[in-house]
């Protein structure tokens, strides 16, 4: 798919937006900078519905009732990647998207999901998808549209099961809070 392509599906969703995210690390040249000043303990860049494109999409979107999900299926320890990642998710969330983690090993049913994948209105007639692939160390290889019913259905069926597993962010980083105070006692 071109970048046009997937431009296209995102604009063309008019009733959900759900991201299923497997990997622990995505390999993004432009933001390996961000992350390793990130490590070293310096801020993030601003990132919010007035800088961000994406944010803002995000915001006027669910404004007007598009809901947005995302389940990011994690391992424990939490990668750095991981642990960056959910930074901003906390800026994804202040948008209007709803996000949810769960922890692979504590969910059997979600041991051989590693297939990410867009799903866009999903109960609608106009339901699509769009299959991602990434090499070994995350970084993107190509993307395919998905209309095929058997397919969809799946999708569907896996994104049911992720977020039946998943707990909501807030929920998570309290949890994860919790535990480092508990570890650091």
């Amino acid at each position: 798919m071109t970048p046009e392509d997937i431009e296209r599906c995102f604009e063309g969703a008019t009733v959900s937006t759900f991201r299923l995210e497997t990997l622990q690390q995505y390999t993004v040249d432009s933001e390996v900078p961000r992350i390793q000043a990130w490590l070293r303990g310096e801020p993030r860049p601003d990132r919010s519905v007035r800088t961000s494109p994406w944010l803002r999409r995000v915001a006027v979107t669910t404004a007007a009732g598009r809901h947005w999900s995302r389940v990011h299926i994690v391992d424990l320890p939490l990668s750095d990647y991981v642990r960056y990642q959910l930074v901003g998710y906390v800026e994804s969330a202040a948008a209007g998207e709803e996000i949810r983690i769960a922890v692979r090993s504590d969910h059997p049913e979600l041991t051989d999901l590693h297939e990410d994948f867009w799903l866009f209105d999903e109960d609608t007639s106009a339901v699509s998808a769009i299959a991602m692939r990434y090499d070994p160390v995350g970084r993107p290889l190509d993307r395919e549209l998905v209309t095929d019913p058997g397919r969809i259905a799946a999708y569907k069926a896996v994104r049911a099961a992720a977020w039946d597993a998943a707990i909501p962010l807030n929920e998570f980083l309290a949890n994860q809070a919790r535990q480092e105070r508990t570890c650091n006692a």
